[in-house]
């Protein structure tokens, strides 16, 4: 039967678990009542058991009377009561003795698998850089090609930014730019590549969103180049501004933000748009070349690249509106703190070396300077590659064997390249630009 207000929580089973877990006042009975001691332990006060019986009730009454006497109830007389009075509080102290040693071996198993999962984390953190020392190389997964940041050249070399990050981070684990494997990867293949353990290291023009940071489980690692979302066509268009494209069939590449900011850009503008989507970059630059789509959407950075593999460059033009914000950088995996600051501080590395007047062709003569904060950058100083795991000429490694930032800029993208790209956002901060690390000390 029912009772309104009454749990099945008041009975003195479930009570008996309540005294345990939230009752300080008698944990006593609440241990006795699940070892079988007795039946009727006692609720909690206030509390009623609508599932016991008038009978069992009024008993519970007689019991209670007879503890307050000091005798047992006549008809409740057997064999668990022939523990005299005198002795009660004898076995109430041995309970509680039970009680605090079951009590300190939860608490010690708890603090030792505690401390199992510390040791087991901690031996998960040095995984892939012991892991990329047993290999002798970086495997680092890279785009298809995309001109200035990966793609092959006549004599079938890896060149471009990311490709050069790559190497930087070679130099600064083994002192050795050429210990680094490239795997291309499409935009739809790239993160499970990373998540399953195929390659090391992202470098592959790869947008810092919320979501792959936190729910998809990587980390990024800074950014290499800031980059914002445009759109190419065809001169003959007549088309000036992306406020003209309504109505427009776009190409562009599957498994990117791509997609979702054309979506919110043409909603917000209340134009209508076909979308026309392709895995490999490749495949999206001959669709557009062959006239099956009017707009050409990616990376900014991108368009001017991919404006390099058309028929007739010349013929296309790149639209004044940045639909987005693209921060491009080289992602890890979550778990792994070690390679994280690895990664990190290679990027952060490129960056100082420039402000600092660091490159490739002055940094041994540098390690005469009286500059302390160039000494410690050089490894002449302090020992800061140990905390990473690494020698403490990381640093200098890189830019002697690889270059700096600018450096990297320049070859790749650089006025005197093919794309003819300014530094614009990606200037240091003391020219006006976003590039900014912090400082070695």
């Amino acid at each position: 039967m029912h009772h309104p207000g009454r749990s099945a929580f008041s009975c003195p089973r479930f009570i008996a678990l309540g005294h345990i877990f939230s009752s300080p006042a008698a944990p006593r009975s609440g241990l006795a009542c699940l070892r079988g001691e007795h039946s009727l332990a006692r609720p909690a006060r206030g509390l009623t058991c609508p599932c016991l019986s008038p009978e069992i009730r009024a008993s519970r009454r007689s019991v209670e009377s007879s503890h307050r006497t000091g005798g047992i109830s006549p008809q409740l007389r057997g064999p668990w009561t022939r523990a005299r009075p005198r002795h009660e509080a004898r076995r109430r102290q041995g309970l509680q003795r039970r009680e605090d040693r079951l009590f300190r071996k939860v608490i010690s198993g708890a603090l030792v698998a505690l401390g199992g999962l510390w040791l087991v984390t901690s031996a998960a953190g040095a995984a892939t850089l012991d892991d990329v020392k047993s290999k002798g190389a970086i495997q680092c997964g890279v785009n298809q090609g995309l001109p200035g940041f990966a793609t092959t050249n006549d004599k079938g070399e890896w060149t471009g930014l990311d490709v050069d990050f790559c190497r930087a981070l070679a130099a600064a684990v083994f002192g050795d730019p050429a210990k680094v494997k490239f795997t291309p990867l499409s935009a739809k293949e790239r993160f499970v590549a990373l998540q399953s353990g195929e390659i090391d290291v992202l470098s592959r023009n790869t947008s810092w969103t919320m979501s792959r940071d936190t729910a998809q489980g990587m980390n990024f690692a800074g950014v290499i180049y800031y980059d914002g979302q445009g759109f190419m066509v065809r001169k003959s268009l007549g088309v000036t501004s992306a406020l003209q494209l309504d109505g427009a069939t776009i190409c562009t590449n599957t498994g990117t933000t791509t997609e979702l900011n054309v979506a919110d850009y043409f909603r917000a503008n209340k134009m209508k748009y076909e979308v026309v989507a392709f895995e490999k970059s490749d495949e999206v630059v001959q669709a557009y070349n062959s006239g099956r789509c009017d707009v050409y959407t990616t990376d900014s950075s991108g368009l001017y690249a991919q404006r390099l593999k058309l028929t007739n460059p010349d013929e296309h033009v790149v639209l004044p509106e940045i639909i987005s914000k693209e921060p491009l950088g080289p992602v890890v995996r979550h778990g792994d703190d070690q390679w994280f600051d690895i990664v990190k501080w290679t990027l952060f590395a490129l960056i100082n070396g420039e402000e600092m007047g660091i490159d490739s062709t002055n940094a041994d003569q540098m390690k005469e300077s009286q500059n302390p904060e160039i000494r410690r950058f050089l490894g002449v100083e302090g020992t800061f590659g140990e905390g990473m795991g690494l020698g403490n000429d990381w640093a200098y490694n890189i830019v002697r064997k690889v270059g700096n930032y600018g450096e990297l800029f320049e070859r790749n993208l650089g006025p005197k390249t093919k794309l003819g790209i300014a530094r614009g956002l990606n200037a240091l901060w003391s020219n006006d630009g976003l590039q900014y690390a912090p400082p070695i000390r």
